[in-house]
Formats: C-alpha cells, sequence, structure tokens
C-alpha cells in the first residue's frame, strides 16, 4: 500500500468510520530488487550501532515495477539473470486467477512486455536452463471447467514466439515440475500412487521413471540434473528422505523416520475395490488394526476426504481431527473411500460428480460399505462416518439421506448450495460442478443439497466448523444445525474461535480429535467419554 493510499484510508475512518465495499478493498504490490550479503545477517559479536550502519548500507532496495496497474501473483528468474517472468492478474481477489497472464520484466531495460495473455488463467513453472524457453500451465480459452479438467502445459520460445503443448497424452495433472539439462521433472499420481516423471522437452511425451516409494511427494534436483533427493513413503510407513543419481535411479534412504513408531499399534492399511451402484470402479483405502481378526466382524467407521479431487492414500498412522489408529486399537475398521472427483484416476472420473455432487459421492460410500458387509468384515448396527469440507459436505448427505449411520461427523460442510454459493469466495467452483446459478437451475442446487432431505433425517450428527471460515461459511453449519434440531436429532455444533477452513493449530486440532472421540464413542459404543482436563 503506498503512503497516500495509507493517508487516504485512515483520513475516511476518522471521517465516516470503518467499512470495505466487497471485492473493491485491495492493495497492489511492487517488485523491488536487494542485494543479500549473507553477513549482513550474521555480524551477532557486533554492537547495536555497528549493525544498524551495515543493515543499513547493505539493505537499499530498488523498486523494479513501482505502482503497477496488476497484482503480482509471482516472478522468477531467467538463470542467465537477465529477464524476469511475472505472473499478474487485474487485483488480488481470489478469483482473478481466471485472468492470470504472463510478462516479461527486462532487468537492464526495466521494460515490462507482455508474453503470454490467453482468455483463462496463464501461470509461469520454470525457465529453460539455457534461458531461451520458458514452461507454463494454462487454461487457455477454458472458464468453465478448470476446477476439474486437466491442467495443461506449454513451452514458449521467447525469441521464435512459439508455443508449443506438452504432456497431451497424460491423463493427470502434474505437479512440482522443474527444468533441467537432463529434462523437465515432476510428480504425478496414479491412482493413489505418486510417481517421479520426466517430460521430454523436445517432443512433450512424458515418462514415468520412479514408482518406488509409493508416494513422492517432494523433490529437488542439482543444476545439472544428474542427482535428485525426494520426500517420499511407502504404504507402510512415516515419510523419509531419500537420494539417487536420475541416471540410474536406486534410491538410498537417508532417513529412518518411521523407527519412531517400530513400537506402535499402527493401521494395517491396503487399497481395495469396489462397484458404485451406476458400475463405476471406486477405490479406497481400508485400515485394520494390527491385531485383525478375519473371523471376526467390527464396528466401521468412513473417513472421507476433500477436494472434491482429494485422494485418500495407504499410512501407518492417518491423522488430521480424526482419531483413527485409536479407534482401530478399540477394534474398529476405518474405510477411506475415493470416491467420484478424486484425484489420481484422470480426467473423466473427477468428471463424474459434475451435476452429481452429492448423489453419485454418497452412492459410492454407501456401495463401498455394501462390498464390506457382503465379505463379512462388518457390524452394521456399529457404523459412522465423517469428513472435513468436500468430505463434510458428502457426510451432512448422508446425514439427511440415508439412516444407515448411527452417527455422523461434519466438518466445515455444505448444506446447501444456494448457502454456499452466496456466502463462499470460489463462487465459480460451484458454476462449474452444478454448471448453473441458484437462479438458473435452482432444481440441482436443490437435488444436490442435504437440506433438501432434511425432513428424513435421523443421524445424531456432530457440526465442527472453523468461526471465519471463507471457503464454506459458517451458515452452512447453522442451516444444518436448526433443521436438525427442528427434527429432534440429537445435534451439536463446535466452533472453533479465530480459525478459517482448517484447524491448524495443535491445542484446538487436539479439542476437535477429542470431539470427535467423544461423539462416535457415544453413539457407536454407548460410552460418556469426559473430556480430560490435566
Amino acid at each position: 500500500m503506498s503512503m497516500d493510499t495509507e493517508k487516504s484510508k485512515k483520513a475516511r475512518e476518522e471521517r465516516y468510520g470503518k467499512y470495505d465495499v466487497d471485492d473493491d478493498e485491495f492493495t497492489l504490490s511492487e517488485l523491488w530488487l536487494m542485494d543479500f550479503n549473507p553477513d549482513t545477517f550474521a555480524e551477532n559479536e557486533l554492537p547495536d550501532h555497528a549493525k544498524d550502519s551495515i543493515r543499513e548500507e547493505a539493505l537499499k532496495p530498488v523498486t523494479l515495477i513501482k505502482d503497477p496497474e496488476f497484482a503480482l501473483r509471482g516472478f522468477l528468474w531467467s538463470p542467465d539473470g537477465k529477464q524476469i517472468a511475472i505472473q499478474h492478474q487485474p487485483d488480488p481477489l481470489i478469483n482473478s486467477f481466471f485472468d492470470a497472464d504472463i510478462s516479461l520484466f527486462n532487468v537492464e531495460t526495466k521494460e515490462l512486455t507482455p508474453l503470454i495473455s490467453n482468455k483463462s488463467s496463464d501461470g509461469i513453472i520454470d525457465w529453460s536452463p539455457d534461458s531461451k524457453k520458458l514452461l507454463y500451465s494454462s487454461s487457455v480459452d477454458n472458464r468453465t471447467s478448470n476446477y476439474y479438467k486437466n491442467g495443461r502445459y506449454f513451452i514458449r520460445t521467447i525469441e521464435s514466439k512459439k508455443n508449443v503443448e506438452i504432456a497431451t497424452d497424460f491423463d493427470e495433472n502434474l505437479s512440482s515440475l522443474k527444468w533441467t539439462p537432463t529434462g523437465i521433472y515432476g510428480t504425478a499420481y496414479q491412482k493413489t500412487k505418486r510417481n517421479l516423471v520426466v517430460i521430454n522437452p523436445v517432443n512433450g511425451e512424458v515418462k514415468i521413471i520412479l514408482k518406488t516409494p509409493s508416494r513422492i511427494d517432494g523433490f529437488t534436483l542439482d543444476r545439472s540434473g544428474s542427482k535428485v533427493a525426494f520426500y517420499g513413503n511407502k504404504d507402510d510407513e512415516l515419510g523419509e528422505i531419500y537420494v539417487s543419481s536420475v541416471s540410474n535411479l536406486r534410491p538410498t534412504k537417508l532417513t529412518n523416520f518411521t523407527s519412531q513408531i517400530k513400537n506402535y499399534n499402527v493401521s494395517k492399511s491396503e487399497v481395495i475395490s469396489w462397484k458404485s451402484s451406476d458400475g463405476t470402479v471406486i477405490e479406497g483405502i481400508l485400515h485394520k488394526p494390527a491385531d485383525y481378526d478375519a473371523k471376526k466382524k467390527y464396528p466401521l467407521l468412513v473417513m472421507i476426504h476433500g477436494g472434491p479431487t482429494g485422494i485418500s492414500t495407504p499410512a501407518p498412522a492417518p491423522s488430521y481431527v480424526y482419531p483413527v489408529i485409536q479407534w482401530l486399537n478399540k477394534g474398529a475398521l476405518v474405510l477411506q473411500p475415493n470416491y467420484r472427483g478424486s484425484a489420481g484416476y484422470g480426467e473423466k472420473f473427477r468428471e463424474l460428480n459434475v451435476k452429481n455432487l452429492g448423489v453419485g459421492d454418497a452412492l459410492d460410500v454407501l456401495s463401498g460399505v455394501d462390498f464390506l458387509d457382503k465379505q463379512g468384515l462388518i457390524d452394521t448396527d456399529k457404523m459412522g462416518c465423517m469428513g472435513w469440507s468436500q468430505g463434510g459436505y458428502i457426510s451432512a448427505f448422508l446425514t439427511t439421506s440415508t439412516n444407515r449411520f448411527k452417527a455422523i461427523s461434519v466438518g466445515a460442510g455444505i448444506s446447501d448450495w444456494m448457502t454456499y454459493y452466496v456466502n463462499t469466495d470460489i463462487h465459480p467452483f460451484t458454476r462449474q460442478y452444478l454448471e448453473a446459478t441458484p437462479w438458473e437451475d435452482p432444481e440441482i442446487y436443490a437435488k444436490t443439497s442435504p437440506m433438501t432431505n432434511i425432513n428424513n433425517a435421523s443421524t445424531p450428527t456432530l457440526i465442527q466448523h472453523g468461526e471465519f471460515d471463507k471457503r464454506v461459511p459458517i451458515p452452512n453449519a447453522y442451516q444444518l444445525l436448526q433443521g436438525l434440531r427442528d427434527r429432534d436429532i440429537p445435534v451439536k455444533l463446535v466452533v472453533y474461535k479465530g480459525f478459517g477452513h482448517g484447524i491448524t493449530k495443535p491445542r484446538e486440532r487436539l479439542a476437535a480429535t477429542w470431539h470427535n472421540w467423544q461423539w462416535f464413542g457415544k453413539y457407536i459404543w454407548g460410552e460418556e467419554i469426559e473430556l480430560p482436563e490435566d
């Protein structure tokens, strides 16, 4: 914010008090350059007056882009240091990413030149090692389905202005792309696995080059592209750090974090699959106790991921605000379904809940329950369901559309799509998945809303929500709460003060976990559990 703007705002507050105009109160950031000398930040032995003089001399920023007419959303120096790729959009508002473009800033001449200006979102990824080409992503002209369509990737030759699309035959999104002299490296889900891939920048072909460990979640390469270090995990291990040469991929594990849980009764998790009611094959993660007995029938707790383009994967100790390990050790099974719309299964699978949110998702969950029941694994009189965000929405949908569960927990869930649409900070999400506004197609909003079936509700429901959630605003929680109260259904709303869409601090996350332990303990196991005070 410039000084003039700061003064203007202060003067307005003194005369008219504090108010904001929706989507019209923001500031635009500038781009600055400053020399970096590590010695400047390590003079602990010097007296204070000497420190101040050193900093004053060394930390003299220079403005590269001043008073821009756009919001800077990212920048990337070319390897030769001559140009900076700038990603920018008209303003910093979240939905303005649709209008993001890319420009080049010449460090010597200080000129800013437009480079990529498609009708929808453009984003910088990386420079070629020789600084002659730029790798970028783009929705091109798609403003109606890019929440669930595969990403598209392009290489722009700076001098000739030629664009070439790459990775066109790869049916999943690519992540963390890095361009080195030996290729463009990245990661991609393939069902519940996350592999290391390389893209040939000449022909654009994607090749999976490393499938083990099961999931590679972050990596870095040396400048030559000949060595890689990454963070990855196997299905029964915690994440570990590995290194390998790229030409001979045989990862060496440098850490042993998994040893911390060697004496724990952790989950025995496995990937299972079943057919949903329309024949769609659905996968899920089934967690079993360490002392699992195939002759027994177990209570079942279903834990649904968010997104909808999230994914559940095998893990020895899954968590968040749900005490999975404790439930397993109490003698239960936990199912995490990768319902239609989940990441990792390709674009067409992600499109299956378009105009079908909640409806198809719920059937995927219930068909998974039926699958376990037919195998004789579960006690269907002792079942619960829970989830956060999209998982909370599906749980809310199940609260009002089935009586098969003895208890449900709705975390930051949507109860009514019109309520969500007019309150959320990402209105395009709803328009893309339901393909209409509430005023254009009220029937699809009713069909996919939990509140439409509130008079059929009978399941005791815990509602958990962040006080300042903008993604799924808290009116959704109050609407479901009042609807269940009016039906005399056991219901409790817990509001976590000061939080947005996620519960991100240890104490409140502990509280949320205890609240779920209490709720399911009461309605699945018939236990009255007090919250510990010390």
